[in-house]
C-alpha cells in the first residue's frame, strides 16, 4: 500500500490492542466497521511510508488517542462526573481480564465491531473501536 495523499491532520492517531499482547502505535485513515482490515501507518513519517495491513481477527480494540504516550496505569477519577453523551453505558471484557467501560450508540453483535466513548473526560482515549468477536463478554450497565 502506498502512503495516503492526505495531510497529517486528517489522519487518526491510534493504539491497536492485539489479541497476542503487543500494542501497536500509528495512524489510520481508512478504518471502517464494515471491512475486515485496515491499514496502520507508522508513527514516524506516516505520509512517506507504506502502511501495514491489520486484520480485525487479531485485534481486541483500536484506541483513537490524543497522543501516543498515554498512561496504561491510568485510573479514572471517580469524582469526575460522567459524560451523558453517546448513548448507553456498556462494559467490555476480554479473555486476558482487561475490562473497558464506556458509552455507545451503535452496538450490534452481528457487526464486526462498534465504537464506544470513554465515560470520563480525563483520559487519553477519544473513542475506541471494539472488535465484537474477540471480546469475552459485552453487557449494558
Amino acid at each position: 500500500m502506498t502512503a495516503p495523499t492526505k495531510a497529517l491532520s486528517e489522519l487518526n492517531k491510534v493504539v491497536v490492542a492485539s489479541l497476542d499482547g503487543p500494542r501497536l502505535k500509528g495512524y489510520v485513515y481508512n478504518l471502517s466497521p464494515v471491512r475486515e482490515s485496515f491499514h496502520l501507518l507508522p508513527p514516524e513519517n506516516p505520509l512517506q511510508q507504506h502502511g501495514t495491513e491489520v486484520e480485525f481477527k487479531n485485534v481486541k480494540a483500536v484506541f483513537f488517542v490524543a497522543d501516543f504516550i498515554g498512561n496504561r496505569g491510568h485510573k479514572p477519577n471517580p469524582l469526575l462526573e460522567e459524560s451523558p453523551k453517546h448513548g448507553r453505558k456498556i462494559e467490555v471484557t476480554w479473555a486476558d481480564g482487561e475490562i473497558l467501560v464506556g458509552r455507545t450508540e451503535a452496538y450490534n453483535p452481528q457487526k464486526i465491531g462498534f465504537f464506544m466513548f470513554p465515560v470520563h473526560s480525563d483520559t487519553n482515549n477519544m473513542r475506541i473501536f471494539v472488535v465484537n468477536r474477540n471480546a469475552k463478554g459485552i453487557r449494558f450497565l
